[in-house]
């Protein structure tokens, strides 16, 4: 093959290798570390600064595909640090959306079971571990928290945050 195409081959498949990397395990070692990058305003809120958060709630996930609570209450505008305890045997993960979203998301999980995303929005965690998200939701209405990992969704792994 000729050293010029070889050479834009190498190219391209160097310019490709961040999100190659934004979705492999190690993605997730540091979660719990709020990200660098500018906050992006989504329709249910936008990441907060971990200083600003005005309590603290607690979310356990179980291997009976529940979250407990499975419903909470936000301020419109409070920031908000949502602890989630894997009280199971199997990974979970916690992903905050509207119900449009994360039906779509759930959906591309089942094409790609081993893809991982690194969002300030969510949080995957190893059975006994913790995840934090920090989140403000400047934006009233009623939003979803689900577990994303195929059959965890469908069997009805999915819980309400109404901001009022």
């Amino acid at each position: 093959m000729n050293i010029a195409i070889q050479a834009t081959l190498l190219t391209i498949g160097l310019l490709t290798l961040p999100d190659v990397q934004a979705h492999s395990p190690a993605a997730h070692k540091n979660h719990h570390a709020q990200s660098t990058a500018p906050a992006e305003q989504k329709d249910w809120g936008i990441a907060g600064e971990p200083k600003k958060a005005t309590r603290t709630i607690e979310i356990r996930m179980t291997d009976d595909m529940r979250f407990a609570p499975k419903a909470i209450s936000v301020k419109l505008g409070e920031t908000v640090r949502l602890v989630a305890l894997n009280a199971g045997k199997v990974l979970h993960e916690i992903v905050i959306g509207t119900p449009q979203e994360l039906k779509a998301h759930a959906e591309m999980m089942k094409k790609h079971p081993g893809m991982e995303h690194d969002e300030p929005y969510m949080a995957h965690v190893e059975s006994g571990q913790k995840g934090t998200i920090v989140w403000t939701f400047n934006r009233a209405g009623s939003f979803e928290f689900a577990c994303l990992i195929p059959g965890h969704f469908e069997a009805g792994m999915i819980g309400r945050i109404t901001v009022k």
